[in-house]
């Protein structure tokens, strides 16, 4: 008995099992699981010689052939081939079935045999998923051998100009998984799903064999297998609609993917089942109105969106899904709600990762600037993408190439084959409802050009290069699109930097000079800059700007952004906070937390309580984390509570000492005090010299007024018990003055006239880069700053190794360390040989700039002019371009500084600190 009950389950695990589609792998999954099969390469490295390859893969990645960048001329690359085997054993239960062979991507044609046998045409297009019906020519029971010859350059010559002749790394191989998938022979061959926001659902379903069946069902589930509706089709045709409305559904957005489950059943005469196929897919309405905007479940939206190549360093074009969700998860953290495929469709598990984690998708044909696509190969291309991917809820957009390579005899084709009838983009391009275009400047966003009525939204914008776009002038940008009701968003370019690792370099990165450094994100995702700007910018939740006086009511105006989540289903942690002294270990002291909660619908405004502490004029700042209702940080924000003057003072406890003692020499004057000795220029006041027990600490040759030169009228000095003062006057009437007192500190007082519309503005010092270490200071960061970046960095206390990274160029350590720092408070530069110093700031809003950041070899508009010296202390700083535009070219932000003295009391620009050696 007990062999017959196991025989009956295991009949029955058969028999369940042929119901449904396997998928029997031949390659790995992925770039962290591959297979190893037998390769020939035909030129380049380690050709001419049978070995091993890791299947999937690019085969540069894995040493062979030649590395070549899309811009390089078709007759200048090495058109290597690749010749695949590989053996598989077919058990002979897959005898009565049908058998196909899928490759999910190969670059760039390929021709497929199966024991000698041609499995069908040369398939030829890169990105696109295939497949062949094998079934006649396996051979069951033992093994076969799977034979792929691959071109990486196609022998379609509008192929190599779509996919091949592009601003990207071209690699070749099967860089994407190969499976068989085994049905039945009577089956469900693919489904294609439009379910609405309403409940609403119609699917076509295709058919094989349909009259050995009798019925379809449909049911549909959410994901925990809870059935919510079920429909019945008898009238069965090679394509067969079915359809009906689900009630107790939830609308699918990227604030809330909600998903289901959609199982088709195929059922014979006698009610047993045939075969069956389940899709994941949302309900969710996509309506393109012309004239006023894209609209997601009736609700107007806008795209915070960035441009993203599948790439990564070690394996090129190959992925996995750890990589995809990375991917997603990190635009998530940017407060993005959309990404666009440049400029080829990703792999599956991509998509599938924006449907569960939430990011709308603009699915893209491969083209690039020229017309690209014949019209046989593209409409075959067109047809495996939408077949593929349609349905996505995530995907609201189909792309018809990039920036004018759309072959325009395709157009409606995507209509014909797409049950959904998503909208055609021409990204760049003005076309039917929507303008595209791409990398405008900050005056065109005025809208008053010739597309004034179109929908707007750029599919490029801000393009990046090194630590330039991106983040600088990104708000600007964003306020005037926010505010533009026919404005619906934009996207980015680009998400990472696309360095690959070299195998024929010793695993050298290379961007390919200035081609390819264009990220938010480092090669290895490692988070630059502009992440946290943009982050902050496109956050659904903002706060109104406010700085914190003693009249502070605990009161707090916050806009909520989002479209389909109220503030009520955040949540919000606040931090009262005592931030550290210089020479402290404890960063963040006395930590306070509480927990509020406010009410704003969708794009309202509300008031955010804070219930400040009874003392609460006594900490030094507070902080705010926003949470999204799947406890995603959203971002944090913290208010500085005392000016920078009173938290000096509290720092700056005096000592007295003895009486500092000022003399004359050789055109210097020396005072000194409290064991330290400070040597000024008799002729122009700068510092040239400090020793502090002996030692010498190398800052030298200032303060220097760095917005325009100055001619001394006057240097005097004045000493007694009390404090030594070193007075220098300008021809002007600007200023500056040394006061040394006893307990040895030196003191600068600075008032000066910039020139009007300079770049930067304040004072400098020279400090040899080389005895430079580290610093740790109170004031925004860890991150540099710009005058067209000045979002993103947080108020506290940080701390940075010396690095000398080039962003997007070299060493990819972040944060970098030189550069510009906001929000100054103090400051401890940390030397190497000599002790270092300790700066304050008395004065607000100053910007602290340490040394230069080297500048890689590239188009000027990414490099800016630094004030001279090294440490500089400055009330403005200059702007960045992008890689197209200069900075000027990119809003208010971006200009240089309006000075009119006589709208400013005294005329003067004041600063005062205070330096601890």
């Amino acid at each position: 008995m007990k062999a017959i009950y196991f025989l009956l389950i295991l009949l029955f695990g058969l028999s369940a099992t042929a119901q449904k589609t396997q998928i029997h792998y031949l390659s790995g999954t992925g770039a962290d699981h591959t297979v190893e099969w037998d390769f020939f390469c035909s030129a380049g490295m380690n050709s001419q010689q049978w070995t091993t390859i890791p299947v999937p893969s690019c085969w540069e990645q894995q040493g062979f052939g030649a590395y070549n960048y899309g811009h390089v001329p078709f007759d200048k690359r090495l058109k290597e081939t690749g010749r695949y085997k590989h053996q598989f054993f077919a058990p002979t239960d897959w005898k009565d079935s049908e058998i196909q062979l899928v490759f999910e991507g190969v670059m760039t044609d390929a021709e497929v045999k199966i024991n000698g046998k041609q499995a069908g045409p040369t398939h030829q297009g890169a990105f696109y998923q295939f497949s062949y019906t094998v079934s006649d020519l396996i051979q069951f029971g033992q093994n076969n051998e799977l034979e792929v010859l691959v071109k990486k350059h196609s022998d379609n010559a509008s192929i190599n100009h779509a996919e091949r002749k592009a601003d990207y790394w071209v690699f070749g191989g099967i860089f994407r998984p190969v499976f068989l998938a085994i049905k039945p022979k009577t089956n469900i061959q693919r489904v294609a799903v439009d379910a609405k926001a309403n409940g609403q659902i119609k699917a076509d379903v295709y058919l094989k064999n349909h009259l050995k069946a009798h019925s379809l069902q449909l049911e549909i589930a959410d994901m925990s297998g809870v059935r919510l509706s079920s429909f019945e089709q008898t009238e069965l045709n090679e394509e067969t609609r079915i359809e009906g409305t689900v009630h107790g559904t939830h609308p699918w957005s990227p604030e809330f993917p909600m998903l289901y489950q959609a199982t088709f059943k195929l059922i014979d005469k006698q009610g047993k089942l045939i075969h069956q196929h389940t899709e994941r897919i949302g309900f969710r309405t996509i309506e393109v109105r012309a004239n006023d905007g894209i609209y997601v479940n009736g609700v107007r939206t806008k795209l915070q969106g960035v441009n993203r190549h599948t790439f990564h360093p070690r394996y090129g074009r190959t992925s996995s899904k750890a990589i995809s969700i990375e991917a997603v998860n990190l635009m998530k953290d940017m407060n993005m709600n959309a990404v666009r495929m440049s400029h080829y469709p990703p792999d599956s598990h991509f998509l599938d990762v924006c449907d569960s984690l939430g990011l709308y998708v603009l699915d893209e044909l491969s083209g690039w600037q020229t017309p690209s696509y014949d019209d046989e190969i593209g409409r075959k291309l067109v047809e495996e993408l939408i077949v593929r991917d349609v349905n996505h809820p995530s995907i609201i957009f189909w792309d018809n190439g990039n920036e004018g390579g759309e072959n325009n005899t395709l157009n409606d084709d995507f209509g014909e084959i797409d049950i959904q009838q998503r909208e055609v983009l021409h990204p760049w391009q003005d076309y039917k409802k929507t303008n595209t275009v791409h990398y405008i400047d900050y005056s065109y966003l005025v809208n008053d050009g010739f597309s004034q009525r179109k929908i707007f939204f750029p599919t490029e914008f801000l393009h990046g290069l090194y630590d330039g776009g991106l983040g600088a002038g990104l708000e600007d940008y964003w306020q005037r699109m926010w505010n533009d009701p026919l404005c619906a968003g934009g996207f980015l370019w680009v998400f990472a930097d696309e360095a690959i690792e070299r195998t024929d370099r010793n695993n050298q990165l290379d961007t390919d000079g200035n081609h390819a450094p264009d990220g938010i994100l480092g090669p290895y995702h490692e988070k630059e800059g502009s992440f946290y700007t943009i982050k902050t910018i496109w956050s659904p939740i903002q706060f109104e700007k406010k700085y914190i006086t003693p009249d502070f009511n605990g009161q707090l105006t916050v806009e909520n952004r989002y479209q389909f989540t109220n503030l009520n289903q955040c949540r919000f942690e606040v931090e009262w906070l005592d931030f550290s002294g210089p020479d402290e270990q404890v960063k963040n002291k006395a930590i306070v937390r509480q927990q509020t909660h406010c009410e704003a619908k969708p794009e309202t405004k509300t008031i955010v309580e804070l219930a400040p502490q009874n003392d609460w004029q006594n900490f030094d700042a507070f902080r705010i984390r926003a949470y999204d209702p799947y406890q995603r940080l959203i971002n944090q924000w913290t208010w500085p509570i005392k000016t920078a003057k009173a938290k000096a003072q509290e720092l700056l406890i005096s000592e007295t000492n003895t009486s500092p003692q000022l003399t004359e020499g050789n055109g210097q004057i020396i005072v000194k005090a409290n064991q330290t000795t400070y040597i000024f220029s008799k002729v122009n006041g700068t510092i040239q010299r400090v020793l502090k027990d002996g030692t010498t600490i190398p800052l030298s040759n200032g303060p220097i007024f760095v917005s325009q030169e100055k001619r001394v009228s006057k240097v005097s000095h004045h000493s007694n018990q009390e404090q030594c003062s070193i007075r220098v006057e300008f021809e002007n009437s600007d200023y500056f003055q040394w006061i040394i007192g006893q307990d040895g500190r030196l003191n600068l007082e600075v008032a000066y006239q910039p020139v009007n519309n300079c770049s930067y503005a304040g004072i400098t010092f020279d400090y040899p880069e080389k005895e430079v270490t580290g610093l740790k200071w109170l004031g925004n960061g860890p991150y540099r700053v710009y005058k067209n970046r000045m979002k993103g960095p947080d108020f506290g206390v940080w701390e940075k190794a010396y690095n000398n990274s080039i962003t997007g160029y070299s060493d990819y350590i972040y944060p970098e360390f030189k550069g510009y720092h906001s929000s100054l408070y103090w400051a401890k530069l940390i030397g190497k040989k000599a002790p270092g110093f300790t700066v304050y700031a008395h004065s607000n809003d100053l910007f602290l700039r340490v040394l230069t950041p080297d500048t890689p070899k590239g188009p000027a508009k990414t490099q800016l002019t630094y004030p001279p010296g090294d440490i500089s202390f400055l009330h403005g700083i200059n702007a960045i371009g992008t890689k197209f535009k200069d900075a000027e070219n990119l809003g208010p932000q971006s200009q240089p500084y309006f000075f009119n003295s006589k709208k400013i009391h005294g005329g003067k620009l004041m600063m005062n600190l205070t330096f601890e050696f």
